[in-house]
């Protein structure tokens, strides 16, 4: 049962919006105070807002059982904040700015523009930054404290073996197949006469503009970026540290209207006009011309690669030296290993590899390593590779000689759940905790809140 708490707080935690939504349904609540934590209150708008964000994420209406888990939720993080209070914890000022505009870009992101989304809380950005700065402080606040509550938590071996051995053995977890590989990867160069010819293009382009044609239709025939380029090159609302360095500072030098200098970027050349400026945030349109790589360029860098390969094949260098000397990933200092951006570590699943790639694996044997193939890098851009095995798993029961990194984890966070328990044990005999809503105050919680509650 204690599980659960760690599993809906990440609900309260997430939902970033709700204490300061006014939708229609919000507008409706009849607003009151439900429970005290210590000195911080918490209202039925909270509750009823997080299971709003929980309906609108695509789960079923579960009425009160949810509702339930919710409240408990806001009651520990309520519980948390009351002891960051008590402790004096300090969050600065320049860390919450910088969270609120990390969310509030995030959102802005999602919605379109900072204009929807003042229209959809029918408030200015500057009223949503306002109610929006306490919440985010009492969350940092409280997350500070869980972080405290198990920052000591460790796992030794024999508790690690202990957990496993504790677990039924119809619920021993399933470990999917997963995979080890190294690839070393090789980019075609783009030579000096291509980059000239994609900035003449749009010199040509900047000028047509500039003698009166339309920036919009401009960017609709000739951009090629295809996220923006359907909309007349208008990239909507953000802030700064979401774009190419080069290009931020270009656009947000730009006065209303005023077309920039060409500006080269990672992924080519751009033009920019801004469209408007409102607080912390700019919108511009812009005109994209990508550096193409010629056939030749293409040619010559699977030529190297296949040279390279043969080498390997042979014996001369072995695929570490091979990696470190020719591939230009930053796996190459670890001898080739490729990483899973997901996790930061070695291992991949089936689901986290391309598939293209994941098809050429399942048929390799440990060991194997492919001639050069072309793939798509980040970013549209085309690269060589060639990829070697070297650790496949096939789909089994969790054993301690196989998956103990695995069962250490899962282990650990059992532990750390079990002191977070203890911890809202021991503090709720502390703290002034009252549940004033009959209703709520007949939920099944993991945790006994009221103590002066006869149930």
């Amino acid at each position: 049962m204690r599980t659960k708490i760690s599993i809906v707080i990440s609900i309260v935690l997430i939902g970033l919006m709700s204490t300061f939504s006014t939708n229609l349904y919000s507008q409706k609540l009849i607003d009151k105070i439900v429970a005290t934590v210590g000195q911080n209150e918490i209202l039925y708008s909270d509750i009823e807002n997080q299971y709003m964000q929980y309906l609108m994420q695509g789960y079923t209406n579960e009425g009160n059982s949810i509702r339930c888990q919710i409240f408990e939720e806001i009651l520990f993080a309520k519980l948390l904040l009351n002891q960051a209070q008590l402790d004096s914890v300090e969050i600065s000022d320049e860390m919450v700015e910088a969270e609120m505009d990390r969310r509030l870009q995030y959102f802005i992101s999602q919605i379109g523009s900072q204009e929807k989304l003042e229209d959809y809380y029918n408030k200015s950005i500057l009223a949503i930054k306002s109610d929006l700065r306490s919440t985010i402080h009492e969350q940092m606040l409280s997350e500070q404290v869980k972080n405290q509550i198990t920052s000591g938590v460790t796992i030794t071996p024999s508790e690690v073996r202990h957990f496993f051995n504790d677990i039924p053995a119809d619920s021993v977890p399933l470990i999917n197949s997963e995979y080890k590989y190294s690839h070393i990867i090789v980019m075609p160069e783009i030579l000096p006469e291509e980059k000239e010819y994609a900035r003449q293009k749009l010199v040509g382009i900047r000028k047509r503009i500039m003698d009166g044609e339309s920036f919009a239709s401009m960017a609709r025939m000739y951009s090629e970026d295809p996220g923006s380029s359907i909309k007349g090159g208008e990239l909507g609302d953000f802030g700064r540290g979401v774009m190419y360095p080069a290009f931020e500072a270009v656009a947000f030098s730009l006065q209303k209207g005023e077309i920039s200098e060409i500006v080269e970027t990672e992924a080519g050349f751009h033009i920019i006009q801004l469209i408007k400026r409102k607080g912390d945030f700019i919108n511009v349109r812009h005109i994209l011309i990508m550096t193409k790589v010629s056939p030749t360029s293409m040619q010559m860098a699977k030529d190297e690669l296949d040279s390279v390969y043969n080498l390997i094949e042979q014996g001369t260098l072995t695929f570490e030296e091979a990696a470190l000397r020719y591939s230009i990933d930053d796996s190459k200092f670890n001898g080739g290993v490729a990483l899973n951006p997901q996790t930061g570590g070695a291992v991949f699943t089936a689901e986290s590899i391309d598939k293209e790639l994941f098809f050429k694996l399942d048929k390799m044997n440990v060991g194997e390593i492919t001639p050069p193939t072309i793939f798509q890098k980040e970013r549209n851009k085309k690269a060589y590779r060639i990829v070697r095995l070297d650790k496949r798993t096939k789909p089994h029961k969790a054993t301690l000689e196989t998956d103990y990194d695995k069962i250490q984890n899962i282990a650990l966070e059992d532990k750390k759940a079990k002191a977070i328990g203890d911890w809202i044990i021991d503090k709720t005999n502390k703290t002034f905790i009252h549940i004033s809503d009959e209703s709520l105050n007949k939920c099944k919680f993991t945790y006994k809140w009221d103590q002066d509650s006869d149930r």
